[in-house]
């Protein structure tokens, strides 16, 4: 019964991209260009704001395959 659940839940998640990782990447940018600019806060709003949009582009993108 296990090994059934185990093929089960290996074909749900084939094919999943990583388009997650734009959100923390992006935040991370954000971060970075704010210490530069001495303005971290708002750098790290746009940072996120981007990253979301990146996923939000990637997932209608991906799934239209």
């Amino acid at each position: 019964m296990a090994k059934k659940y185990k093929k089960d839940l290996t074909k749900e998640t084939r094919g999943k991209g990583s388009g997650g990782l734009l959100i923390p990447a992006g935040l991370f940018i954000g971060m970075g260009i704010g210490f530069l600019t001495n303005q971290l806060v708002a750098w790290m709003f746009i940072g996120l704001g981007a990253g979301f949009l990146g996923f939000l582009l990637y997932e209608s993108f991906r799934k239209k395959k």
